[in-house]
């Protein structure tokens, strides 16, 4: 989860919707694509879930000792309790309970995002194998499509499936697409065993491994799968009603075209920033989330 935007207050405000609403306006992200189509209550509850999801990757991404960061999710931990007890103490929390009681949000999934953010605080990060890789984007990823898709109303069977291909599909792209910013903070989302499997074993120097002669091979095995996933997602789709998954749709199409952005550049010369133009977001918007 590395779409940048500015970092929603913490605190109390007079109006947190307001506050948390002009926050998300004001971020830039991809993410605002996705719910401009959604009706006021439902867009309220994803910018008040949005906010929860920038506030704690924050605090994984920013600067500061793990065991700092560790000690601020703590405190989110204890938030997201006092949340479900009806008694929130911060603006962002104050409009996410509301959603909580309107969508039926579960705890252990608001929960399992900050499981993940202490994945990332720890400093170095290595995945062991695709079960760890696994683990790392239900946390990171899934769980926000499990809460996701409560709000725009899928099925929770259908929702949960859905959030697994395709939470798997956005955020493998996005560890494909900022391999090189990863590797500058030493944290390596590319499964231990994977580069094992082609012959690279030096793995103390991100960078390193990055530069290794066969990781480009490493690199295409992992769009490969990301590729799957992303079809899987749009089989799930395509048996929902149309309107409930809209923006889950926008999401995936915008991500997509990063991907094959990725792929289409290739894995040896990775210079660079990969966006969508504008434009073609806004087609993308149009096509996906009004036809």
């Amino acid at each position: 989860m590395h779409d940048a935007m500015t970092n929603p207050s913490a605190h109390a405000a007079a109006d947190p919707a307001a506050s948390v609403e002009n926050a998300v306006n004001n971020s830039g992200s991809s993410f605002l694509a996705a719910m401009r189509f959604l009706p006021p209550d439902k867009r309220q509850a994803m910018y008040a879930l949005y906010s929860f999801c920038r506030e704690v990757d924050d605090i994984a991404d920013e600067a500061g000792t793990p065991e700092e960061k560790r000690r601020r999710l703590a405190e989110w931990r204890q938030e997201i309790e006092r949340m479900f007890k009806g008694a929130p103490s911060m603006a962002i929390s104050c409009v996410l309970s509301d959603a909580v009681s309107r969508f039926d949000l579960r705890k252990v999934d608001l929960l399992a995002l900050i499981d993940g953010m202490e994945m990332d605080a720890t400093g170095t990060v290595r995945i062991a194998d695709e079960s760890e890789l696994a683990l790392y984007c239900d946390r990171v990823a899934c769980s926000v499509g499990r809460s996701s898709n409560r709000i725009f109303g899928v099925a929770p069977e259908t929702g949960d499936a859905l959030a697994r291909a395709l939470g798997d599909a956005l955020q493998m792209t996005n560890i494909l697409r900022d391999l090189d910013e990863d590797a500058e903070r030493d944290r390596l989302y590319v499964p231990l065993s994977l580069l094992g499997a082609h012959g690279i074993s030096e793995v103390d120097d991100a960078a390193g491994v990055l530069a290794h002669p066969r990781f480009p091979e490493v690199c295409a095995v992992l769009a490969a799968m990301t590729r799957q996933r992303y079809a899987a997602a749009r089989a799930i789709m395509a048996g929902c009603e149309r309107r409930a998954v809209r923006p889950a749709a926008v999401m995936m199409e915008i991500y997509r075209a990063i991907f094959e952005r990725l792929v289409a550049r290739g894995w040896r010369q990775r210079g660079g920033a990969v966006r969508v133009p504008r434009l073609l977001k806004l087609w993308i918007a149009l096509r996906h989330g009004v036809f």
